[in-house]
């Protein structure tokens, strides 16, 4: 096994085009990091320039010890799994899986011993002499992780290897990659466009954006904490809430106003978001997740300040919760981040809401024992301990850093 390190890893293309204009990244060894973000991010050319496949520009890339800035691949130690499997259609799987092994001449014995072992990891055994064309889009998968295991690699490289796996088998594979790397130990790099994966799959998601890093952290707390309005939006499904709001004291108490709601703060939101404080006066992005709102008829004790109205647009009934989509008089914030994510998810409903917009569409995560229908005023209550604010200038989230004293 082996740390991978990134350092000031530059790639500019032929045209010009600057894809990537300087990544810092450690991935310890044994670690499973995630890059996520949106199409053209610049995650898989990151992957490809440590698995030897794009020249790099600039900088200093380290398996181990090791700068492999100019390595061949076949020489780095790494082994990648690709979206599209990549098998061999006329080879069965016993000789798909032993491939590489046979041409670095590994003895035959040794061959069998590691197929045979990585077939019974993977639950292949039945399937040896069989044709990948014999096999399910999920059996060819693990066919292709299996020749990644048998090399036993310094490191990973997976490239949105579920991508092509239809939804259920793709929950399956994301916990049955989880745990054979977990097994394994082997310090792997994961790149997927999928935040759900991201989230569940790794030790640590590096967040990226036009081919800079964002933020760096365990899953729970990017969402926690997301360090800027790109990482909040991009992180959590549904997409957080977000509207323009200014904070204001009323009675001693700390309000968040949006359009017609004043949603005031409680002590536990302060304690942990000091600079806040800072903000009194003045506009912020108020950021809302979905399951941080309910029906208010099923928390009856939420007082009215930390409630808001909103016309129910659509219900989507998922049986064990409800997706409900309210109109509330609030004003969108419709800053450039959050418009590159309405593009990337194709939200033409937030891409095409007008500046002067007064209303904002809001989802709710609501228990299942809603009633709210469709075409119907709602209360909803607001769970205000995990709001988000975050500074409408620079996007940054607010915690402990005070307002930029330009905006004063």
């Amino acid at each position: 096994m082996a740390a991978v390190s990134f350092e000031a890893i530059k790639k500019v293309y032929p045209d010009g085009t600057l894809a990537i204009p300087g990544l810092d990244l450690d991935v310890v060894d044994g670690e499973f990091m995630v890059l996520v973000g949106p199409s053209g991010c610049g995650k898989t050319t990151a992957l490809r320039m440590v698995a030897g496949l794009e020249e790099i520009s600039g900088g200093v890339l380290r398996i181990g010890d090791r700068v492999v800035n100019h390595v061949p691949s076949r020489d780095r130690d790494i082994a990648m799994v690709f979206q599209s499997y990549a098998l061999y259609p006329h080879l069965t799987v016993f000789e798909n899986i032993a491939f590489g092994l046979r041409v670095k001449k590994v003895p035959k014995d040794e061959i069998e011993r590691r197929v045979q072992d990585a077939a019974r990891v993977l639950d292949l055994e039945p399937f040896l002499k069989r044709k990948p064309r014999a096999l399910s889009g999920g059996q060819r998968q693990r066919v292709a992780m299996g020749r990644a295991i048998v090399r036993q690699p310094q490191a990973f490289l997976m490239d949105e290897p579920l991508s092509n796996l239809d939804a259920k088998l793709r929950v399956q594979m994301r916990a049955e990659i989880a745990r054979l790397q977990h097994d394994l130990g082997v310090t792997t790099i994961y790149v997927t466009h999928d935040q759900v994966e991201a989230m569940t799959m790794g030790d640590r998601v590096a967040v990226m954006r036009k081919g800079e890093l964002q933020q760096v952290a365990d899953p729970q707390v990017l969402y926690d904490r997301p360090v800027n309005l790109f990482v909040g939006g991009f992180i959590g499904s549904p997409a957080m809430n977000m509207v323009e709001a200014r904070l204001s004291r009323s009675n001693g108490h700390l309000v968040a106003t949006t359009g017609s709601h004043a949603i005031t703060l409680d002590e536990e939101t302060l304690a942990t978001r000091h600079a806040i404080e800072s903000y009194v006066g003045h506009d912020v992005i108020l950021g809302v997740r979905p399951e941080d709102l309910e029906d208010a008829a099923l928390a009856p004790d939420t007082p009215a300040h930390r409630r808001l109205t909103g016309t129910v647009r659509l219900r989507e009934s998922l049986g064990s919760e409800v997706m409900v989509h309210l109109e509330v008089e609030a004003p969108p914030a419709l800053t450039e981040d959050i418009r590159e994510l309405a593009q990337d998810m194709d939200a033409v409903a937030i891409q095409s809401l007008d500046e002067d917009a007064d209303r904002t569409t809001f989802v709710g995560r609501f228990n299942a024992r809603s009633r709210v229908r469709e075409g119907e005023v709602a209360e909803v209550a607001i769970d205000t301990r995990t709001l988000h604010f975050f500074d409408p200038g620079t996007g940054l989230g607010i915690y402990d850093t005070t307002r930029p004293k330009e905006d004063a």
